[in-house]
């Protein structure tokens, strides 16, 4: 075990009532101080189990995950302060404003008054909210909606965030802007950054390392360079294939 681990998940399994299979099974994983790390995996492979376990919202079946030291399980408070979360799903208020949906998640992180405004201010500017943040989020695009999504996990400067497809349903050039904020946000902060997604180009230029998970089990991890050398791939793509196979899932 590495001394700089900032995410350590031990023999993972998760299996839900009344079903005969796992949805996670005896999954393990280090993630470094830094790093940026994306979990890859078709329709129902088990990566949102598996995010929905680290952030406290389910409980293992059997295994461990200790984020900075602490157990989901026992210590899930103290990880909640440290944490950045980008759900899959949008979790934002439709009647309040982009501003105000953001000074309210700022709030529930602790950050308040002019710390808090400042913040909310440079955020919505860098990510081209200047002229709308005071609309009202059911009046925004889907791409828009995503952005200030983004935008409530980053704001309190967390040690470590967790994407769950963060930029899925953006148009190319809003996708590219955000990573690119990512990345700054990376190397400038040190955030450790963990990532789901089925842009399987957009991963291969991200991460760090990526791991491929299907059916529960994760099936290859290591640098996008060095997983495509070792599969005899042209990229990303042709490893993802090899791993996961070519059936369509629902």
């Amino acid at each position: 075990m590495k001394e700089n681990c900032c995410i350590r998940i031990s023999n993972l399994s998760k299996k839900y009532h009344g079903s005969d299979s796992y949805a996670l099974k005896e999954l393990n994983l280090e993630i470094l101080n830094g790093e940026i790390v994306g979990l890859l995996g078709p329709n129902g492979a088990g990566k949102t189990t598996f995010f929905s376990i680290i952030c406290g919202l389910l409980n293992a079946t059997s295994g461990s995950a200790q984020i900075a030291g602490y157990s989901v399980s026992k210590d899930i408070e103290s990880i909640k302060k440290i944490i950045g979360v980008v759900p899959q799903d949008i979790a934002l208020y439709p009647t309040l404003s982009g501003r105000d949906n953001l000074l309210f998640v700022g709030r529930m992180y602790g950050l308040k008054g002019k710390v808090l405004k400042d913040r909310v201010q440079s955020c919505l500017s860098k990510f081209g909210f200047d002229k709308n943040s005071n609309e009202l989020v059911k009046n925004y695009s889907g791409g828009m909606k995503r952005r200030i999504n983004l935008i409530g996990g980053i704001l309190h400067e967390p040690q470590i965030l967790l994407l769950d497809e963060p930029t899925v349903g953006m148009d190319v050039q809003t996708r590219t802007s955000m990573m690119e904020h990512l990345k700054e946000l990376n190397q400038e902060k040190k955030t450790t950054i963990l990532y789901t997604s089925h842009y399987l180009e957009q991963a291969e230029l991200f991460c760090d390392r990526v791991g491929i998970i299907d059916h529960g089990q994760l099936l290859c991890l290591g640098s996008p360079s060095e997983l495509i050398k070792n599969e005899n791939g042209n990229d990303l793509e042709d490893v993802f294939l090899k791993f996961t196979g070519r059936k369509i899932r629902d």
